[in-house]
């Protein structure tokens, strides 16, 4: 049996905690290989090592170490080192996941090889083009060969968009990740012990997204919703590096927020299966909530996870209350990234 090679491409927590799921199943896969490369797009140690550490992940083949700067920057610097890995390596096919810049370079820089790409949660839309992951995902759909998609709702997004080819619907692998650690971090996170908070009696946050950080007044504002939202409960926000500096150079009021740095992906499960409420601009959370079965307000105008407020656990910050709650049978039972594995031999 030849074995093909896979060279898969995570620069961001989101996709370090999908890449946990396919990587594992990618190792219990006799003709597949893989080769990992991380682009060093989240570079702190909690936003990155520790994943690896927590989650089971093979240590990357090559870190590019590449962070910081312009969104047309950092992009640049990628597709020219990753075209330097792809031109190494001469893998079968090129994965990616998301929306990230890392997503985009990797796609274009194996595309431009004529090396067929994989887009694992493809189909999603926002559909607010001033979003630079908008643009990251649009782009990597309509030049990669097999695009996986989370849900119906991204399958029709691509038909829409006139792409059928190629299309599954294959389940969210996040959530094959959240089972695998759920029971892991109540055995071993001591998070709630070490910041003295009680079970059920705190709301969780996060802020990252660019709309909410590069502008003062929005960045006041979402700060003011939050404490609202709270309703008298502490709220624990492990803080964006990139959060911290525009609060700092703002100014910003955070009032009784209880900034923390930024925790590893057990402690983060851990919280949120503790947690009374979620308040969140991070697509990926709206979705762990989901998963931990926690109230989620997005921080946001509108959110490519649609289902999750057709099904009652999220609401956007402008909306005043949630729809009647039922289960996301979209999401799978865990075995997305079989689902994913699958997909790939098929296609080859």
């Amino acid at each position: 049996m030849t074995s093909k090679t896979i060279l898969t491409i995570v620069g961001a927590r989101p996709q370090f905690i999908k890449a946990a799921a396919v990587s594992r199943a990618l190792r219990a896969a006799p003709d597949l290989s893989e080769i990992l490369i991380h682009t060093g797009q989240h570079f702190d140690e909690m936003m990155s090592e520790v994943f690896f550490d927590e989650l089971d992940i093979p240590r990357p083949h090559q870190n590019l170490a590449i962070h910081g700067g312009s969104h047309g920057a950092m992009t640049g610097q990628m597709l020219e080192g990753i075209e330097r890995v792809l031109l190494e390596h001469r893998p079968d096919w090129v994965l990616v996941y998301g929306d990230t810049n890392s997503t985009l370079a990797g796609a274009l820089a194996a595309v431009k090889l004529q090396i067929p790409v994989v887009h694992v949660e493809a189909g999603l839309r926002s559909f607010n083009r001033r979003m630079p992951e908008e643009i990251n995902r649009v782009l990597t759909d309509h030049v990669s060969t097999l695009l996986l998609s989370p849900t119906r709702a991204g399958v029709d997004n691509l038909r829409t968009e006139g792409i059928v080819d190629g299309v599954h619907q294959v389940g969210d692998v996040m959530y094959d990740a959240m089972l695998h650690a759920q029971k892991r971090s109540r055995e071993t996170s001591a998070i709630l012990r070490r910041l003295d908070i009680a079970e059920g009696g705190f709301v969780l946050s996060t802020v990252h997204r660019a709309e909410n950080t590069d502008d003062p007044v929005r960045l006041q504002r979402v700060m003011a919703a939050i404490t609202d939202a709270a309703g008298g409960l502490p709220v624990i926000l492990p803080l964006h590096p990139r959060t911290r500096q525009a609060i700092a150079r703002s100014g910003t009021e955070t009032g009784g927020i209880r900034m923390i740095d930024p925790v590893g992906y057990l402690d983060m499960v851990r919280l949120l299966d503790a947690c009374a409420l979620v308040l969140t601009d991070s697509g990926g959370l709206q979705k762990e909530a989901y998963f931990a079965r926690r109230p989620c307000i997005t921080l946001r105008d509108e959110t490519e996870w649609t289902e999750t407020i057709a099904h009652g656990w999220n609401r956007l910050w402008t909306s005043s209350d949630w729809l009647p709650r039922s289960d996301i049978e979209d999401y799978g039972t865990g075995h997305a990234a079989e689902a994913v594995i699958a997909s790939i031999r098929q296609a080859m």
